[in-house]
């Protein structure tokens, strides 16, 4: 009896742990067309390995100059700017002594779809998460409110040992990786995650027995109808 006892909580758990997975952590696209789908998301999942590396040495350059040899913003554009045209001034001038072809300057440098695509994305994540915080702000599931204002907590604690910029590489990275990491291991990461959020909705379930609903409540008052 113990052993068929045993054997139904784990069926019942598994069941709630792949109920919970497909409640929570299922999606109907797949991740590269919830990223935007554009260049942007080809850029996070790796898929243009060139521009990703490219972008990730040249954040990692931005956070040593800031952070390890301690650049002020406006010291070190001004330090680009005159690296940047004192070259471009003597390939001109090298281009017309040797009487070859001096730079050539594109119209738009940077392209705007770039931009367009990274200010979509932004900003359909934000509201994507602040919809999220008003739903669990608004008590229907307890311990995913307990979890956040727990995580919030601790991410404000390790952001007193932390500057701005340290933070904002670490963000960075997190960027980087968490989506590649997620998209290989997509069905690893479901079943740590269905196992985090049962065991906390179990330990809630018996804090709310044990506790909460002893608590000793007034009669309810019967609403007048009219």
């Amino acid at each position: 009896m113990a052993h068929k006892h045993n054997a139904l909580i784990l069926s019942d758990s598994d069941d709630e742990i792949s109920k919970t997975q497909a409640t929570i952590l299922t999606r109907d696209k797949p991740i590269h067309e919830i990223l935007g789908g554009g260049k942007v998301a080809d850029v996070l999942l790796w898929r243009d390995r060139n521009v990703s590396a490219a972008l990730l040495l040249g954040m990692t350059a931005i956070w040593f100059l800031f952070e390890v040899a301690e650049y002020n913003l406006v010291t070190l554009l001004c330090h680009f700017a005159i690296t940047s045209m004192l070259a471009l001034y003597l390939w001109s001038i090298a281009a017309d002594i040797l009487k070859r072809d001096g730079p050539q300057f594109l119209e738009n440098i940077l392209q705007e779809s770039l931009f367009q695509d990274l200010g979509f994305i932004l900003h359909r994540r934000l509201n994507q998460i602040l919809r999220l915080l008003l739903h669990i702000s608004s008590g229907t599931d307890l311990p995913t409110f307990l979890l956040i204002v727990v995580s919030l907590y601790v991410l404000s604690v390790i952001g007193t040992f932390f500057s701005f910029v340290n933070l904002l590489y670490i963000g960075f990275l997190c960027i980087q990786t968490l989506p590649i990491v997620y998209d290989r291991h997509e069905e690893e990461i479901n079943n740590l995650f269905g196992h985090i959020i049962v065991d906390l909705r179990k330990k809630y379930r018996r804090f709310k027995k044990t506790y909460v609903n002893k608590i000793p409540r007034g009669p309810v008052k019967e609403k007048k109808t009219s």
